[in-house]
């Protein structure tokens, strides 16, 4: 499956040559181990990959004896993997390195050597549990790693043409035509229902199955819940009522985040360490408010208001349904093809921020429920800051649509009050591309290009 951090990951080899480790971080089940080894195969004359997970006494001796003497380090290390290593052109993977947290530690001292490349992989919220008593390094460079996105989904299913048809269109603003619009649509829904975890991806392109695709979610779901107890310490229990929750929030017309209806009593601060927890874990996508839409989006935020997305859409799929229920009603292929009632608009803004989120925007979004003044009511549901900024309108404000049908209000009161600070404002919603007054609407499936 390609993968596009896998030029990323070239740019550090080009950029730094040597003088830094990279450290690949992200959720559970996302592909990190896989990705840095096909890397490591194509790009180096030979690697070591050591998996911390299932690793020999003889090569964590290696770390407790000899790192003081790294010749005889790498020495014993060839000799026990088998693999020759080449100065400046092998590379050893560390990987699950938060298993084994001397050997993050080490990444100091094999740095400075110089002789070969490291590349480390873990899940951020275990290795920042594991770092008690180690020095973590400063040589090191990280990556986060996501989801397969919308681009990386069609060309792991065959439809990279479409997808580079797609952004020819997006660049230029012009639609794609009645036939390849519905054909997107479908694809767009094929996304959101499978999502982006690699696992997930090869079951549907091997099986054409979604209930063996939501039996490998539900087993990453699983695991995910395995973390939390096992890494949460004694807020697991409010980390559970928050991963739990996030389904039904999404459900409500106002999607912010309430304590009161996770627990009853309960207020922000009362849950800030479970939030912080599942934000590290990269499991869910946090969505901030801001109290103002100008350029200082993040000297803006407002803690008080947060919305709490799944990282994978799919994910979020699995948790809305009960097991039963999608495979005794076919949900899945009701969803598929447009016949099944329900909320989608729940999945739809979870898949707009998913997107946007991977393509590397923070996430934020802008409310006012003011009793006073109509005009200063609004939602909008997420902001953006232009690549290159101005002395002017920096922040283009989106609003999701997931029916044919909708208003504008809140939009149109914030490109009003806000004039100086809005550039191109966008609607994403089921249909062709247009341009009208001033707004450039978009189909869903364009968001990640934003």
């Amino acid at each position: 499956m390609k993968r596009k951090i896998y030029n990323k990951i070239k740019e550090w080899k080009e950029r730094w040559n040597g003088r830094t480790a990279l450290l690949v971080d992200g959720a559970r089940r996302i592909g990190k181990s896989w990705i840095v080894e096909e890397f490591a195969k194509n790009e180096y004359k030979s690697y070591i990959l050591i998996d911390f997970n299932n690793v020999s006494d003889n090569i964590t001796e290696l770390f407790e004896q000899y790192l003081t003497d790294l010749d005889t380090f790498f020495v014993r290390l060839s000799i026990y993997t088998g693999v020759k290593l080449y100065e400046r052109n092998s590379v050893i993977i560390f990987d699950e390195v938060q298993m084994y947290p001397k050997a993050r530690a080490a990444i100091k001292y094999l740095v400075k050597d110089g002789r070969y490349d490291y590349i480390e992989t873990g899940s951020l919220v275990s290795i920042n549990h594991n770092v008690k008593n180690i020095v973590i390094p400063s040589e090191e460079v990280r990556i986060d790693m996501y989801p397969m996105d919308l681009e990386e989904f069609m060309c792991a299913i065959g439809k990279h043409m479409l997808f580079d048809y797609l952004k020819d269109r997006f660049e230029q603003l012009k639609p794609l035509g009645q036939s390849l619009h519905r054909q997107m649509m479908e694809t767009l829904r094929e996304y959101m229902l499978v999502g982006g975890m690699p696992q997930a991806v090869l079951s549907y392109i091997e099986t054409k199955d979604f209930r063996d695709v939501d039996a490998v979610k539900r087993t990453i779901l699983a695991l995910y819940r395995n973390d939390i107890s096992k890494y949460a310490g004694r807020q697991a229990p409010n980390v559970t009522r928050v991963f739990d929750y996030i389904p039904g929030a999404l459900q409500q017309h106002e999607k912010k985040f309430r304590p009161s209806q996770v627990k009853k009593g309960y207020k922000m601060r009362d849950f800030s360490e479970a939030m912080f927890w599942l934000d590290e874990s990269r499991v869910a996508n946090f969505c901030y408010g801001t109290t103002e839409p100008s350029v200082g989006l993040a000297l803006n935020r407002d803690d008080s208001k947060v919305k709490i997305y799944m990282a994978d859409t799919g994910l979020l799929v699995s948790m809305a349904f009960g097991e039963s229920d999608l495979e005794q009603g076919g949900i899945y292929e009701k969803i598929l093809r447009g016949k099944l009632e329900f909320n989608k608009g729940m999945l739809v803004e979870n898949l707009v921020a998913q997107l946007l989120h991977t393509a590397g925007h923070p996430l934020y979004f802008y409310s006012c429920s003011s009793r006073e003044n109509a005009d200063d009511r609004m939602e909008i549901d997420f902001l953006i800051r232009k690549g290159e900024i101005t002395s002017r309108h920096n922040i283009s404000p989106i609003e999701v649509k997931s029916t044919p049908n909708y208003r504008l209000t809140s939009l149109e009161k914030c490109r009003k009050k806000f004039t100086q600070y809005m550039g191109t404002a966008f609607v994403l919603h089921t249909k062709d591309v247009s341009k009208d007054n001033g707004i450039v609407f978009l189909p869903l499936y364009m968001a990640g290009l934003l």
